[in-house]
This record gives structure tokens, sequence and C-alpha cells, in this order.
């Protein structure tokens, strides 16, 4: 076999490729901001626990407040990927405010909060456009192994950008570290402005057009179970994500770049498991792999509030933790997004995602903001064990629901309605068994 034999075929189509190399440099420097946007309010301004939740809160409500508005608006425009290219530049020009107000010594945490909740904004409105874009370029047979792709190069970016992002902030300062995230974004445009796929037709407005995804999405009995567990999770998982930078750094006494290359060392995880999720859900099926990466996901972050004593039990500790987590994370996100993209009908794409996102995602600044508020309250160890606890109980929603038993994606509905289609045959959300019985 040659090399570009080996080479997977949606890479070798140019506008694909072109879209995955945007999204691997952005992905790339979004874990620059992860760690440099919290350092540079915990090492340069001083937060506390408190001020680290209400940063994330500022940086997770949009989700909250825009994701349907904006939904139903981007199913009536004909031209998304312009919108996301103007996302792109917004979210640079936001990012560079800050090293800027640091050179001028003017940095405050409430520039902090306005410019996270700002790019929050700019970013729902990229991926709400990003899942129609997602489809026109990729035939619905191929949408695990895009999927994996696209998450294989979050992995990349996982493993390449911690270190990358530690030794920045210890070479540059946490502000001046955020350059290379608004390098990425430009990036990331510029990747978009070169490709000009068949995006579907603008939906028309019609009464009811504003609530149609919302409706779709609470009748449709596979999403529902999607969404309760993958709101739990939302919910716990960043709880513990607030506090985390701010435990490993005060509690247990890691230096950014020790922090950093926990990071990078446990995303070797997440880049196997995006390596092996599509022969994963080949074998086993979509709807076990998602049982197993709920479960994966969760389980080793227990080992992260169980660290302490010497230091390299401890860092030992998390790096395992963060290795067998980015494995399990992997798979969930691989069969969740393809099970995401075959369900829902692509005309009502912008709103049914829009609502998912303000649902599912809405419960990130709960979350932020309940994981701020108990570490004040009762400590950062006690309230990342709720957090974590939390994220392995979130499996409970999806084991009785069908989605257990589904071994192959469903075809994609042409009609938005959630129930069967006249003459269409069976609900196209009825799912196989292991047996191939109907479930």
């Amino acid at each position: 076999m040659t090399l570009a034999e080996r080479v997977p075929a949606l890479l070798r189509e140019r506008e694909f490729r072109r879209y995955w190399t945007g999204q691997t440099v952005s992905l790339a420097g979004d874990q620059v901001a992860l760690m440099a946007l919290p350092l540079a309010a915990v090492l340069v301004l001083g937060a506390d626990a408190a001020e680290m939740g209400w940063l994330k809160t500022a940086e997770l409500l949009p989700a909250l407040l825009f994701n349907l508005p904006f939904g139903a608006w981007a199913d009536r425009r004909a031209r998304r990927r312009h919108v996301m290219i103007a996302a792109d530049v917004v979210r640079a020009a936001l990012v560079l405010s800050l090293p800027v107000a640091y050179f001028l010594d003017v940095l405050t945490l409430g520039q902090l909060y306005a410019v996270a909740f700002a790019v929050g904004v700019s970013g729902v409105l990229f991926d709400v456009c990003n899942a129609t874009l997602f489809v026109a370029l990729v035939p619905v047979e191929r949408y695990v192994q895009a999927n994996s792709l696209v998450n294989g190069s979050r992995s990349m970016a996982w493993l390449a950008g911690p270190g990358a992002a530690g030794v920045l902030v210890q070479i540059l300062t946490a502000p001046f570290a955020l350059v290379a995230n608004a390098f990425t974004y430009l990036v990331s445009a510029a990747c978009l402005a070169r490709i000009a796929p068949a995006e579907p037709a603008p939906a028309p407005v019609e009464k009811g057009h504003f609530t149609e995804g919302m409706r779709w999405l609470v009748g449709n009995r596979l999403m529902r179970a999607l969404f309760a567990a993958a709101g739990t999770v939302q919910f716990f998982n960043f709880m513990f994500s607030t506090l985390f930078v701010l435990y490993v750094t005060t509690t247990l006494g890691l230096s950014a770049g020790v922090l950093g290359a926990v990071l990078s060392t446990g995303a070797i995880g997440g880049l196997i498991g995006a390596s092996v999720a599509s022969r994963v859900v080949r074998r086993i099926g979509v709807g076990r792999s998602t049982v197993f990466g709920f479960l994966g996901f969760g389980l080793p972050l227990l080992l992260i509030p169980l660290a302490a004593g010497p230091k390299p039990l401890v860092v030992g500790l998390l790096i395992v933790a963060e290795f067998l987590s980015c494995v399990g994370v992997m798979l969930l996100d691989i069969a969740i997004g393809s099970l995401q993209m075959a369900l829902v009908p692509d005309a009502i794409r912008g709103r049914v995602m829009g609502a998912y996102r303000t649902l599912n995602h809405g419960f990130r600044p709960l979350g932020a903001l309940a994981g701020g508020l108990l570490g004040s309250a009762l400590g950062l160890r006690p309230t990342l064990w709720i957090a974590t606890a939390g994220t392995v109980l979130a499996v409970l929603w999806v084991l009785p629901s069908p989605l257990a038993r589904m071994r192959e994606l469903p075809e994609p509905p042409m009609d938005p309605r959630p129930g069967p289609r006249p003459g269409a045959g069976p609900d196209p959300v009825a799912v196989k068994g292991a047996d191939g019985a109907e479930g």
C-alpha cells in the first residue's frame, strides 16, 4: 500500500481537507486559551475560586442565551460559511485585546469576563452554522470517519496544545500566550474562505419556525435520552473543569509547565481513542459505544480528587486519569456526533442543534457557577468528588433507552416530524438490537 493510499479517503478530497485543516489548527489554539485564560486570572490577577467560577460562567453563558435564536437565524441563511468566517475574525480580534491590555497595564478581571462572553457568543454562531456545513461536505456513510478525523485533531490538540501552552505561559506570561490562539482563528477563517460546498437551501420562514427545532428535539426519543445524559455530564464536568486549574496549582502545588505536561501525556489516550473509535463502533454498535464512552470518560476522573501524597504519585494519578478519560471521551464524542448528524433533518438542522445546545450546553454555566460557589463553601477537593461522581452517574439516563441496543446509524429522515411519515416505513429512530431484531 502506497503512502497516498494510507491517507483516509476523506482527506484526499480537497474541500474536506481544507475544512479539516482549519478545524485542526483552531482546536490547537483553543488548547492554549483553555490554559492561558484561567492562568491569567489566577497568576496575573489573583482570582479566587468564586471569581474563577464567574469567569467560566461568562465564557459559557452564551450557549444558554443564543443557541436557540442563532440556530433559527442560521437555518434561514444561504451562506452559513461566510458567517463562520466572520465569527473567526471577530474572535481573533477579541482575544488579541487581552495581551494589548496587559502590555498597557490596564488588564482587569472585568475585561477577561467581557472577552470570554463575547468569544462565547461568536463561538455559538460558528457552531450552529458548522453543523450544516459538515453535512454539506460529508456523505452519511462517512459520518463516523469524518467525526473520527475531527476528533483525532482534537486529540492531537490535547496532546500538543497544553504542553505548548505551558511553555508559552512560562516564557511569555499568560496574556501574551493568547496571541497564538488569535492566530489560529485567522487560519481557520482562511481555510473556510477556500472551500465552497453546496449548502442546503435556507428554510422558509413559517409559523412556528423559531420553536420547530425544540419541538422536534423533545419529540424524538433518542435525542431526549442523549440530551439527558449529555446535559448531566456537562453540568458536573464544568463544575469540575472550573476548579481543576486552581486545584492542581494550589492544592497539589504543580506548576503550569507540569500541568501542561500532564494534560499532553493524557491526551495520548484521546488520540488512541479517536484512532480506534470507528472500529469499536463497527464491532459493538453505535449504542454500546455511547454507553462505554460515558463510563470511560467519567470513571477515571475519580482519581483526580483522590490524588494525594508524594508529588510523583500525584502526577502519576493525574496522568492515568487524563489518559483513560480521553480514550472514553473520544469514543463518546464520535458516537454521539455521528448519531446527531444522522438523526436530524437538514431542513431544521440549525434549529435542532441550537435547541440541543441551548438545553445541553446551558448546563455548562450552571455547572461552572455551582463549582465556584461549592468550591468556596466546601473546599476544592470535596467539590471535585461531587463533580466526578455526578459525571459517572450520567450514564443512568441512557441505559433504559433504545440507544443501548442500536447497532447502526439510522437513515437520515427527510421529514422534520419526529414520528413515522406516511408510506415511509418504520419510525426512522427505530433501532436494531445486537441480535438484529427491531428494538
